[in-house]
């Protein structure tokens, strides 16, 4: 990205804030320091609609420790401080899914050091990529002087993320602080807010910094600058005709237009847990296994609504070439594996007269069983947040998430469910339920298996000046993958599952639960979690489900 003037809309000094701070550059004045150049670059960020920031501790990036913390006391935004640049990504993505979630989209940053600290952020950003999430990576970098010279922890910072960022901006050491600063960050909220585009997203900014790295004078910010969001006006309903046997599929993030949909159309909804949509007299619990029955076949219409992802026989579904597929969509991605969806602009008026007949025999055959006790404690606790008030629920993907997806029986509300599905990985999930916590502000239960929980444990610790997240973490312990016993390698040498797919592990969740300052509760049966699930979640535990191993 070029760093050309924009002079629209420079930031404006603040009582008892030094000019060079908000970036009044004087030509040929003195050079910007470093500390001028975070402060200016905070209070850009603020005025574009940042209020949340994830820091990590390092030297490079140490300005922008001093400037947001001056930012916070002075009620600009809020920074939680963790350890891991790995667990930090998460915890940014938690927050900015939080805030989608509740319909308000809204960036959040977190801030590294210069190495190895960027390269940890990866997982995360391609996450945000993959779901579309707000993200903005702000990392600290040697000056370019320092480049390819084998000075201490010099990398390619730039292009690190390569296609999975919106947009990436490279700013210089010394670069003004003035209305060229603003408008650069305007251009990159821009593009992770997808305004013009639809398209949201990770973006990245790399900030050389040139030593002094400590500044020489207290900032003291005055009234926060005003946000400048971006506003779309929403365009009419289209008129959607669809045959009278079709079905609403509401992947992950669809929302209740979805729910809407399938009650205007009378149409049944097969609705995945974290889609927002899985409530109301429409909503399916078991449609994977109605996929496979006599009522498929019949199907003439197909309504796709989100990210669907979670099942083999809703793939199939969706690559059939004799039904028509429509695919609604309020921004530049949809999901469209076969090729073969009419795209259409949400939101969508139905134009159908419901008829009865069609829904009422998928309902009917709508008959799930627990068939594992993994199933049965997805189906407890999906129950347990059924009102509107109850916990929000962050579901681990892999085999956790499909057991709800085949067992969690909608009913009158649809709970807060986010999940990771826009590359459906198991890492960072307990990290990203701390991010959902903070950004609802209400108490968070993430069910996870042992793996996942192998892959996030140490999400749950925390710096001794941090807040203690209301975070339950219940561990589904069947030791090991399950996923793959269901999978055709289920049909390998025992042996061989073991340790090339099930993978099971010696962690202690008790210890780690001491470790990381949780407390632990242990449940052998799992039709003791009503109990469990009834008591309120405050402070940080962990709650491990004992269940039949699998393989």
């Amino acid at each position: 990205m070029s760093n050309t003037a924009d002079p629209q809309n420079p930031p404006q000094a603040r009582s008892g804030e030094p000019a060079a701070a908000v970036g009044q550059a004087v030509p040929g004045g003195p050079p910007v320091r470093s500390a001028a150049l975070a402060r200016a670059l905070v209070t850009a960020l603020v005025a574009h609609g940042l209020r949340d920031v994830v820091y990590c501790p390092g030297s490079r990036d140490a300005p922008f420790a001093y400037a947001l913390d001056a930012a916070q006391h002075a009620g600009w935004l809020r920074v939680a401080v963790r350890l891991d640049e790995r667990a930090a990504g998460f915890q940014a993505l938690g927050l900015a899914k939080a805030a989608a979630a509740q319909g308000t989209a809204r960036p959040v940053a977190v801030v590294t050091t210069s190495g190895t600290a960027v390269a940890n952020l990866h997982p995360a950003v391609l996450e945000a990529d993959a779901a579309g999430v707000a993200l903005v990576v702000v990392s600290a970098d040697r000056p370019h002087e320092m480049w390819r010279t084998g000075a201490n922890q010099t990398t390619e910072q730039l292009g690190i993320f390569a296609h999975a960022v919106r947009q990436e901006a490279d700013i210089p050491a010394g670069f003004p602080v003035d209305g060229r600063l603003s408008g650069l960050v305007r251009r990159a909220m821009t593009a992770a807010l997808g305004n013009l585009n639809g398209n949201s997203g990770p973006v990245h900014l790399n900030v050389c910094l040139r030593e002094p790295l400590k500044p020489d004078d207290q900032w003291l910010p005055g009234p926060a600058p005003a946000p400048e969001p971006h506003r779309e006006a929403p365009g009419a309903p289209t008129e959607l005709p669809m045959p009278d046997r079709t079905v609403v599929v509401a992947g992950d993030g669809a929302g209740d237009q979805a729910q809407q949909a399938a009650t205007a159309g009378g149409w049944p909804l097969l609705a995945e847990p974290s889609s927002g949509a899985r409530f109301g007299a429409n909503a399916l619990t078991d449609y994977q296994q109605l996929l496979g029955s006599p009522l498929a076949p019949q199907i003439e219409g197909v309504l796709v609504f989100g990210h669907p992802t979670l099942s083999r026989p809703v793939s199939a579904l969706l690559a059939r070439d004799d039904v028509r597929m429509v695919a609604v969509t309020c921004g530049s991605r949809w999901t469209d594996v076969a090729g073969l969806a009419q795209v259409v602009r949400g939101p969508v008026h139905i134009a159908n007269n419901p008829q009865g007949e069609w829904l009422a025999r998928w309902i009917g055959a709508d008959e799930p069983a627990p068939r594992s006790t993994k199933d049965t404690a997805a189906r407890l606790i999906w129950q347990a947040h059924g009102a509107p008030d109850a916990p929000a629920l962050v579901l681990g993907a892999s085999a956790v998430i499909r057991s709800f997806d085949r067992r969690a029986v909608p009913g009158d509300h649809a709970p807060l469910v986010i999940a990771n599905r826009g590359l459906a990985g198991i890492d960072g999930t307990v990290s990203t339920a701390i991010g959902v916590a903070a950004g609802t502000g209400r108490p968070v239960r993430a069910v996870v298996g042992d793996l996942t929980l192998a892959h996030d444990g140490l999400g749950l610790l925390r710096g001794m000046n941090e807040a203690v997240p209301d975070v339950q973490v219940v561990v589904l312990a069947d030791r090991g993958g399950a996923i793959f016993a269901g999978l055709e390698h289920g049909s390998a040498a025992p042996a061989l599952l073991s340790r090339y797919f099930l993978t099971p592990q010696v962690l202690d969740v008790r210890q780690l639960a001491g470790a990381v300052g949780a407390s632990y509760r242990h449940v052998t049966d799992v039709l003791e979690l009503p109990q469990v699930l009834s008591e309120p979640i405050s402070g940080a535990s962990i709650v491990e489900v004992e269940l039949p191993p699998v393989g």
